[in-house]
Formats: structure tokens, sequence, C-alpha cells
């Protein structure tokens, strides 16, 4: 399910993507063709422009210096404005033909007109400058001018008509240019409103899977919440059920085992005084009996008061704790000095009785594995139990003189269960400690109100 919604989004999104790309390609392919049109249209009107002019002007040049050639009266400046004509004539066809190479279809009929009436009007000129001697110039004159006149307005109305076909031609295209542009802006605009489409489409199947995934986060989460809340509760039955285990292996040491062997001492001792003197070897064996049942008796006793003093339940904190001190400091050579502090009294052993059991338990074990610690880790001279109650909390802290640790990176199973039993009680638990400079535990343990 996961995998295939990831796909759906990928195939959106790149689809989308694509879209997009599609549609800027599109326009810029569109508008690269729209400017080469334009570009290729204006220059065709402005080289037709050009030569239409050219040939305007061709027209009027030639006009003007046949008149000039038809008034003159001096041969060598008839013979100049006959070079100056042919010049001009040559520069007029020059302009035709390339006029003739940037021509619509439109304006085929108009030039091909224009054409046969310059042809005419060379023709015209060729024979005025041949006949000019044969007949009378004044007459001559004045029939060719008005002749040439004739042409030369036939001809100028032939250009005109091409410029204005010319100049329709260019509005023509403005109007093809104007269309494409519209028809790219209906394209973009539909691909703009597919793509949005898509993208709103795209959109609600994203936002639809991002509930769907959040309501399985949340679920899952709820799930792990519930599983630590159980492991917690787990945890704290496992320590309830360790420690009522203790107390009943404890007790039945005490009374059944602890009995039987304090009977056993005593007839091991009756045994002894009922022995007679002469019997040596049967008082050696007597006096060994009764001394394996004197150390029994004292592994039992330590036993039960390490599985769960009687004195814990029996007279509270304070003397299980001081207790606890002295043995260790007996076994390990440890100094190990208890302070308790009820509100502002310091040094008090008046550490109320009516505490509940699970913080006495708690407080009792946490400073039994802490000087555990210290007595196998440590390496340390001295140990310090501080104990101070307040008016809401209790607070518990253990340090030593040793070596330390890397707390940060160093957590054994002995540190994880004191902070279990602190946490199920809803209690902090922290320790601080560096390499070189000791070790510090540190607890705080709420009251009940």
């Amino acid at each position: 399910m996961i995998g295939g919604g990831r796909r759906l989004l990928l195939a959106g999104f790149g689809g989308l993507v694509l879209l997009i790309l599609i549609a800027g390609g599109d326009a810029l392919l569109v508008l690269r063709d729209v400017r080469s049109s334009d570009a290729q249209v204006r220059d065709l009107y402005f080289r037709r422009s050009r030569a239409l002019n050219e040939v305007r002007s061709g027209i009027y040049q030639s006009a003007i210096v046949m008149r000039d050639f038809l008034l003159a009266t001096d041969p060598q400046v008839a013979s100049a404005q006959v070079e100056k004509w042919t010049a001009i004539r040559q520069t007029t066809d020059r302009a035709l033909a390339d006029c003739a190479a940037a021509l619509d279809p439109a304006e085929a009929a108009p030039f091909r007109s224009l054409q046969n009436e310059v042809q005419v009007y060379w023709k015209l000129l060729d024979f005025m400058v041949e006949k000019r001697s044969s007949d009378s110039r004044q007459s001559g004159a004045v029939y060719f001018s008005g002749e040439l006149v004739r042409r030369r307005n036939a001809m100028l109305d032939l250009v005109d008509r091409i410029d204005q076909i010319s100049a329709r031609e260019l509005s023509s295209g403005d109007a093809k240019l104007n269309a494409t542009f519209d028809g790219l802006r209906l394209r973009l605009i539909l691909m703009l409103l597919i793509t949005l489409g898509a993208g709103l489409v795209l959109a609600a199947f994203t936002i639809r899977r991002t509930l769907t995934l959040e309501s399985e986060l949340k679920k899952r989460y709820d799930e792990g919440l519930r599983a630590q809340q159980e492991l917690k509760e787990l945890s704290a039955r496992l320590v309830s059920a360790q420690e009522e285990e203790r107390r009943a292996i404890s007790r039945e040491l005490h009374d059944e085992v602890g009995q039987s062997l304090s009977a056993l001492l005593m007839e091991a001792g009756n045994a002894a005084a009922s022995v007679p003197n002469d019997s040596i070897d049967v008082r050696r064996h007597v006096e060994s009996i009764k001394k394996l049942a004197e150390a029994s008796v004292t592994i039992i006793r330590n036993m039960t008061l390490l599985l769960r003093p009687s004195m814990l339940d029996d007279f509270g904190l304070v003397p299980a704790l001081e207790w606890q001190a002295r043995e260790v400091s007996k076994r390990t050579g440890l100094r190990v000095h208890v302070d308790f502090h009820v509100g502002a009294n310091a040094g008090s052993d008046e550490l109320p009785d009516e505490l509940p059991d699970d913080l006495r338990t708690c407080i009792y074990r946490v400073v039994q594995e802490a000087l555990h610690n210290c007595a196998r880790h440590s390496q340390a001279r001295s140990v310090k139990v501080v104990v101070r109650q307040e008016q809401s909390r209790i607070i518990l802290s253990v340090e030593d003189d040793g070596r330390g640790f890397d707390a940060r990176r160093v957590r054994g199973l002995g540190l994880v269960g004191m902070e279990e039993r602190v946490n199920h009680l809803g209690g902090a638990f922290e320790i601080e400690s560096e390499p070189g400079s000791g070790t510090r535990v540190a607890v705080e343990l709420p009251l009940a109100s």
C-alpha cells in the first residue's frame, strides 16, 4: 500500500513536471516561429518599400533628365543628360529586380503591369532620344513632355498601388501574428488549466495520503505508548513480585531453616556437655558439628538480611540503611557515612516510619545497588549517603570519591534497574560522573499529599 502510494505520487509529480515542460517548450517554439515569421514579413516589406522608393525616384529623375534633354540647345549638354538617364535607368531596373524578388503572390499582377509600363516608358524615352532632331524642337518638346507626364503619372499610380498592397500585406502579417499570439494564449491557458487540474488532483491525493499516514502514525504511536505503559506496569509488577518473593524466602529461611539450625546448635551444645571427659574424639566431633551449625546460622542470617532485612519492616528505613552501611564497611573496608535530614534539621534520624512501603523499598534498594557498585567498580575509599525529606518529596544522594566513569556511554543493568524503580514511582533519577572525579547518584521521589 505504501509502495503503491509512493509510485502514484512520483508518477503524478513527474506527469505534472512533464506537462509544465511541454507547455514551456511549445510556447518557446511558437514564439520562435512567430519571431521568425514577423522578421521575415517585415524584412520583405522593407525590401519592397526600398525598391519601390528607388523606382519612384528613378521615374521622377528620368522625367526631369528627359525634360532637360528636350530643352537643351547644346549637343554636349544633351549628351550628358542621355548618360545620366542611362544610369538612372540601370538603377531603376535593379530596383525592379529587387522588388520582384520580394513580392507576395497578391502583388504579382500589379507588378507585371508596372514592369510593362516601365518598359513602355523606357521605349518612349528611347524614341524621344532618337527622334529629337527629326521634328521641330518646340512642337516635339511639347508633345513628348505631355506624353512623358502621362506615362510617368501612370507608373507612379502603379507604384502607389503596389505600395498600398505591401502595406495591406504588412497589416495582414500583423493580423496573422496577432492570431498566432491568440492561439498561443489559448494553448497556454488550456495547458495551464490542465496543469492546474492535475495539480489539484495530485494535491488532493497527497493530502488524503498524508492524512492517512498521519492517522496510521498516530495509531502506531498510541500503540507504542500503550506498549510502553504495559512494559512499565509489567516491570513494576516484576519488581513487586521480586520483593514479595524475597520477603517470603527471607521469612522461610528465618522461620524454618534458621530455627532448625538453632535447634541443631542447641542439641550440639547439649551433646557436647554430656560427652564424658575421657572421650576426646567424640568431643572433637561434637565441637566440629557445633561450629558448622554456628556458621550455618550466621550464613542463613546474612542471607535473610540481604534478601529482605527484617528491620526494614520492623524498625523502618533509617536502621536498615545504617545496618547496610555497617555491613558494607565490614565486608569491603569502605567508609560509609549516612546522613538523614528532615525538613531543616540536619543529622536527625527521625525520618518518619509511616513512609509507604514502596518508597522505603525503593530507597533501600537504590542505596544497596549503589554501594554494591562502589565496592565492585569505583575503587573508592569513602561513600556518603544522604536522605533528605521535604514537604512534598524525598531526596536521596549517594556520592563516592572513586575513579568515576563516562555516564553518557556506560549504563549497566544495575543503573537501569535503579532508574526503573524510581521512574515507576514518578520520581527522577540522575547520575553524575566523569573519569577521575567520582560518582554521584541523585534520586527525587514525590510524597503523597
